[in-house]
């Protein structure tokens, strides 16, 4: 909060062309109006909002030419909290067309670079929001993670990525994606800022039947509580694989290290069917996509081609999604058709119960679970954009917690060592914990944290 209004405007107009973190930027006067009340909890804060989160005025696109134009009426509820708690919003960042990917690549408004190296991914779907907080043109921002996309490029970028358990915050005025999945996040350079704008957004809405009335206390208060006697269960047997990069290996076994030491029990523990969630999750969402994005017609929504038959029409019109969302679409159009819906989706949703099932059993014997947030460091750009599989594959540890609906946060770990044909690059770690337990895993986190700024946020540096 010691960076000024102004400093964050000239740091974005200086490097966002360089990083492309904003797809559109508030107005200088976007400073709250005064009030003659107390000022709020987020007062002074700068914040940004992902291209798929209403904010009344602004164009809502989902980063997708589809949706090019569209201005929303009014604001997502987490924007108006944003609002109502003093945050200064500073602009829209960028993302994968509908939150479709792992690299923000799949943009209509092109590519975020990741500000540790501009040759990198920022991580997706979130890479803008994660690349703004990390160059330091917001405190904090917005994201969503349907299965990974805030922590993961949290990772990404050094900075603080969290997704509460499934039913904590709105998601009204949030483009859909995959509803059972789909949820909204927070990133932000440090644990208490995290905090500080979880605690405002997240509750019950009239306008989202999904949320739950479930007491939270200020997170913030968590996030000095301590680990003694917590009992973490570390995911070794899925991390020591050669999928896995040695450097976020040994960041993994430091971190345990550091939680033993400040108090924390460690405990090896094993989930069932973990390694089934990748195609669990790429045959679920996927066909709730297929569902969410039939609205997209030319008749209800998306701009409508000229055609001599309605079917040239709905073609003409859905022509506008990138390939990408094309191919989920396709996917999920598959595994819902006749013949195969039994043979794939009754079967992934199956393989989600059981998951979740695992997930509460392990939570018998542990209070939290540690393991990475990513299998790899950032990858450079175009390196697994023609290989879906690759890109797909790289979700491993953030799925899990998505399907199982649990709480997660990814929080820096410290950089790795550098290599001739590779910078230090950093290093994220994800906690997962049990349903609406949210403190435990801002007091763990706290514990084994190592922030990581980037050279980016300070104003010596040039991109």
């Amino acid at each position: 909060m010691s960076v000024s209004l102004a400093d964050r405007q000239r740091r974005i107009a200086t490097h966002n062309d360089a990083i492309g973190a904003f797809v559109d930027v508030a107005p200088l006067d976007v400073a709250p109006p005064p009030s003659a009340n107390a000022p709020g909890p987020l007062a002074g804060l700068t914040v940004a909002i992902k291209a798929n989160i209403a904010q009344q005025g602004r164009p809502l696109t989902a980063a997708s030419a589809i949706l090019a134009g569209y201005i929303a009426p009014t604001d997502a509820t987490c924007t108006a909290r944003l609002r109502e708690a003093g945050a200064t919003i500073v602009g829209t960042s960028n993302m994968d067309e509908f939150g479709m990917g792992s690299s923000t690549e799949r943009s209509v408004y092109g590519p975020t670079k990741n500000p540790w190296d501009l040759h990198r991914t920022a991580g997706g779907s979130s890479g803008g929001a994660a690349a703004a907080v990390a160059a330091g043109f917001c405190d904090a921002a917005l994201g969503t993670d349907t299965g990974g996309s805030v922590r993961q490029p949290a990772a990404f970028c050094g900075v603080v990525g969290f997704k509460p358990t499934w039913g904590r915050i709105s998601r009204r005025g949030v483009v859909a994606f995959a509803s059972s999945l789909d949820q909204v996040g927070v990133i932000a350079a440090d644990l208490d800022t995290t905090a500080a704008v979880a605690t405002a957004i997240i509750g019950p809405d009239d306008g989202d039947s999904t949320t739950v009335d479930n007491a939270l206390p200020d997170l913030r208060n968590s996030v000095g509580a301590g680990v003694k006697n917590l009992r973490v269960g570390v995911l070794r047997s899925i991390v020591h694989t050669d999928v896995v990069d040695p450097a976020i290996v040994a960041a993994l076994d430091a971190a345990a290290r550091r939680l033993q030491t400040a108090g924390a029990t460690l405990v090896d523990v094993d989930i069932p069917l973990i390694d089934q969630a990748v195609a669990a999750y790429y045959v679920i969402a996927t066909a709730e996509a297929s569902s969410n994005l039939s609205r997209y017609d030319g008749v209800r929504f998306g701009p409508r081609a000229p055609a001599a038959s309605l079917g040239e029409m709905y073609e003409g019109t859905r022509a506008h999604f990138g390939d990408e969302v094309k191919r989920r679409i396709l996917l999920g159009t598959f595994v819902l058709s006749h013949g195969y819906y039994e043979a794939y989706l009754l079967q992934a949703q199956k393989v989600r119960t059981k998951l979740t099932q695992a997930f509460r059993d392990a939570f018998n014997n542990v209070d939290i679970l540690l393991l990475p947030t990513t299998p790899t460091l950032p990858f450079a750009l175009g390196e697994k954009l023609n290989d879906p599989l690759a890109m797909y594959l790289g979700d491993l540890f953030t799925l899990p917690a998505s399907l199982a609906g649990l709480p997660a946060i990814s929080v820096p770990a410290g950089l790795s060592p550098p290599t001739p044909t590779q910078p230090a690059l950093p290093i994220g770690l994800q906690l997962i914990g049990k349903p609406w337990d949210e403190g435990t895993l801002f007091a763990a986190a706290a514990a084994m944290t190592i922030p990581t700024p980037c050279p980016m946020a300070t104003d010596s540096a040039a991109p």
